[in-house]
């Protein structure tokens, strides 16, 4: 009888052959995609750029056009108590930043609102709250912008050609946020509701409560989210506990429709387990044929899990360590999401996520800036925030985790329009006066 002792040895130096060979594909698998990441990256930052300016444009446009905005007429938001007129510049800081501190409140209590429905399951509740919402930007405050929009270009049309287009401007926008529609066309209502929001704030804010608004979101905003006990990354880790995403109505996406609530980058792809050969042994379970990357932990860093399936050894006497070492996966902590049972296509989840808040205050800034008809000041925050933005993208790739997006453009933005208008315009000014430069 043969000895089958050299047919084991066989199969082990095959089995560890194909090992060391699927080793060395890996890895060149992993430097080729991190090339790839970085093209990626960059296009999706011009993908970003360009929604975040057109919504800018749109309020810094509307500023300067039409005198509604710019106007409150002594009307004021319900939480701004603090509306005294004074010419005291120590009582307006106090009415200023008691405003934002009574704002703040209101955020922290919504927001906690939102975690314990959440937390609870409350989803009809929320996404009763949410359509709400739309539902108020989509229609109320589209149609006040159009009235304005027509009195000011002296257009005149039927009430009936008016109500007809806002209705379906509505309508398509809700589906499209809440429900289904072209991508392009998702991102072009979450651009107008962003800044009609903006808008609105701009128009009932106090004059001088702007800006200590925007400095304490932003602190609020790095809090809530890198904080071990912040709401929005309690709303995270919840949200993943779950395998769930988070409502499309507060998340602008330059990928697919697939919300997250923070800025992050996010791909998912699955792959059909009929296109992976398959050996002798049993057929992989449902999470070993899928490929994860970058998926954000609140605890840790986004990490990658690389599977790369191959057939087994052709030889008989595969044992079932090599059909183990078979499958080879190189990963720091191994994230797992159910999986559908129709996965016969291909489902990739790629691009930044940038919240809507970002793009409101964003524009907020920028607007309420460009509401004194000084471009330098107006261009000057336009390029600190976008400086700023693509800081935290670049703080983005390098800890691979979620990042608030308000802090380092917000602060940039209010240094560079306080030091623009008070110190850069007189400085030019002056010198245009004396005729030393034009």
């Amino acid at each position: 009888m043969a000895d089958p002792r050299p047919v084991t040895v066989t199969a082990t130096e095959n089995g560890a052959t194909t090992s060391a060979a699927t080793l060395r594909d890996a890895r060149e698998q992993e430097v080729e995609e991190d090339e790839h990441e970085m093209q990626y990256g960059a296009n999706h930052v011009i993908h970003l750029f360009v929604p975040v300016s057109l919504c800018m444009a749109m309020v810094v446009i509307t500023m300067n056009t039409i005198t509604f905005y710019s106007k409150n007429g002594g009307r004021h938001l319900i939480y701004t108590p603090f509306v005294k007129d004074t010419e005291s510049i120590g009582e307006q800081a106090l009415m200023s930043f008691g405003n934002a501190i009574v704002m703040l409140g209101v955020v922290i209590f919504m927001t906690s609102l939102l975690i314990v429905f959440y937390k609870y399951r409350c989803y009809k509740v929320i996404h009763g709250w949410l359509i709400l919402s739309s539902f108020l930007l989509l229609f109320c405050f589209t149609t006040m912008y159009t009235h304005e929009v027509m009195k000011f270009y002296d257009i005149s049309l039927s009430t009936v050609s008016v109500g007809f287009f806002l209705m379906n401007f509505g309508v398509l926008g809700m589906m499209c946020v809440h429900w289904k529609g072209p991508l392009r066309l998702q991102q072009f209502y979450l651009i107008t509701i962003s800044a009609l929001m903006a808008l609105v704030f701009i128009k009932y804010l106090p004059e001088w409560t702007v800006w200590p608004v925007l400095a304490v979101i932003s602190i609020w905003d790095l809090v809530a989210v890198l904080s071990p006990r912040g709401p929005l990354r309690i709303l995270v880790e919840t949200a993943q506990e779950r395998n769930e995403s988070i409502f499309p109505a507060l998340i602008y996406s330059s990928g697919v429709m697939y919300p997250y609530i923070l800025l992050g980058m996010a791909e998912e792809i699955a792959i059909e387990p009929s296109n992976v050969q398959q050996g002798n042994g049993p057929e992989p379970s449902t999470s070993d044929s899928t490929l994860l990357s970058e998926n954000s932990s609140p605890e840790k860093k986004r990490n990658k899990v690389k599977r790369i399936a191959v057939p087994p050894p052709p030889t008989a006497a595969s044992t079932s360590e090599n059909r183990v070492t078979s499958e080879v996966a190189y990963t720091e902590f191994q994230t797992q999401r159910p999986q559908s049972s129709s996965n016969s296509r291909i489902v990739e989840e790629k691009g930044v996520k940038l919240g809507l808040g970002d793009f409101i205050f964003y524009s907020v800034l920028v607007g309420k800036a460009s509401s004194y008809f000084d471009w330098n000041t107006t261009v000057a925050c336009y390029i600190a925030i976008l400086v700023g933005l693509c800081f935290t993208l670049l703080l983005l790739a390098v800890f691979k985790r979620a990042l608030p997006a308000l802090p380092i453009s917000i602060f940039a933005g209010l240094i560079f329009y306080f030091s623009t208008r008070w110190i850069v315009t007189p400085f030019v000014s002056e010198l245009t006066r004396r005729q030393i430069i034009y």
